[in-house]
């Protein structure tokens, strides 16, 4: 289970709010828990690499191998390789590995029966084997050089496809991201949904983007919740049709026009540009006087609408809950706070070191 974002930032403001060092803003936090994260992620390979090397045990809970592997295992993806430009075709038989690869782990070769692993070989070795008969590269025994993010593989077999090789490899953590919008005192108020770039900013209003208003001198105050393409009177025009989902909180006052204009659910699918409209034959029938319907209001989606260009959206650590005291604890060292009495960082400074040997025996 990951850490949540908002636990340990609001943590961490308590605990320099107790040791008067001051206030880490959501900007310096995300930029201080994302090097924290990939510091703490990072080390997770070391960590196994002398967990290789110890004696084992088998019992349940206890197997440190079986520990680490649970932390990263969450960041291990197979897949194909990718074609450049994106969405190309395959031309040759150097393959570029997937764009989110971060440790490359194996490959395997799908052109042989059940797909064998590609040997990788530097370029003396490869030299070498091509030299006898026997040694030459088949279909069932595949090798590669592996040179600036691309494997180029033999035997050099047309037709080529991305599909030809599947990557087994790790891949960065996610950013890490405490979304928020500003309150009416200016506060900081956190903002629980899951962060996309693409997703329209839940709860936010988007009365600025509407670019003509409705007159609203019929008398009536309309305040409800639409659905455009369901709603009566509110039609929307999207650049992708599968966009879905998008509800807004309506009110319409009289002699004022629409006074608020928010996003109830995001739905998903949305595009800057799309426009939003509110029919004033159906919202303000009197608007222009006489039985004169009024003007519709149409409201055109800017990407501050979106995560993307704002600060709404949040995304939690992906490194597991089990180094959340960790998580908090580097913040901190990060954020200045520090203990000034000499012998108690020594005492901690041994402790700590003796806890880092006896987790590596």
């Amino acid at each position: 289970m990951a850490i949540n974002v908002n636990t340990v930032y609001t943590t961490v403001l308590t605990i320099l709010n107790k040791e008067q060092r001051g206030y880490l803003t959501p900007f310096e936090f995300n930029n201080v828990a994302n090097q924290v994260q990939l510091q703490i992620f990072e080390k997770f390979f070391e960590d196994y690499n002398q967990y290789i090397r110890m004696p084992k045990t088998d019992v349940e809970f206890a197997s440190r191998m079986d520990h680490i592997r649970e932390e990263f295992q969450v960041f291990e993806k197979t897949g194909p390789s990718v074609t450049i430009p994106a969405g190309g075709a395959q031309t040759d038989n150097v393959y570029n590995q997937p764009s989110d690869l971060h440790r490359f782990g194996s490959a395997s070769w799908n052109k042989g029966v059940n797909s064998p692993p590609i040997e990788i070989l530097s370029n003396r070795d490869y030299n070498q084997i091509k030299l006898s008969p026997l040694t030459q590269p088949t279909n069932n025994f595949p090798v590669a050089k592996y040179q600036q993010d691309k494997l180029t593989v033999f035997p050099d077999s047309s037709p080529y496809a991305s599909s030809d090789v599947t990557f087994n490899y790790i891949r960065k953590p996610s950013l890490v991201r405490w979304g928020y919008y500003v309150g009416g005192l200016g506060q900081f108020i956190y903002d629980p949904t899951v962060y996309g770039e693409g997703l329209l900013n839940n709860d936010a209003s988007i009365l600025p983007s509407i670019s003509t208003n409705l007159s609203a001198t019929a008398p009536s105050v309309v305040s409800t919740v639409v659905e455009p393409g369901v709603t009566t009177g509110v039609t929307i025009v999207k650049a992708n049709a599968a966009a879905t989902g998008l509800k807004l909180n309506l009110a319409i006052t009289l002699g004022s026009g629409i006074t608020t204009l928010s996003i109830n659910i995001p739905g998903t699918g949305y595009s800057i540009g799309d426009t939003i409209t509110f029919a004033g034959a159906t919202f303000d029938p009197n608007g222009g006087g006489a039985g004169i319907p009024g003007a519709n209001a149409v409201c055109t989606l800017a990407a501050g609408n979106f995560n993307g260009s704002s600060t709404y959206g949040s995304t939690d650590f992906e490194i597991s809950d089990s180094m959340q005291t960790e998580a908090i604890l580097e913040i901190l060292k990060y954020a200045g706070v520090v203990i000034r009495d000499p012998q108690i960082i020594q005492a901690a400074s041994q402790e700590l070191a003796q806890d880092e040997v006896n987790s590596k025996r």
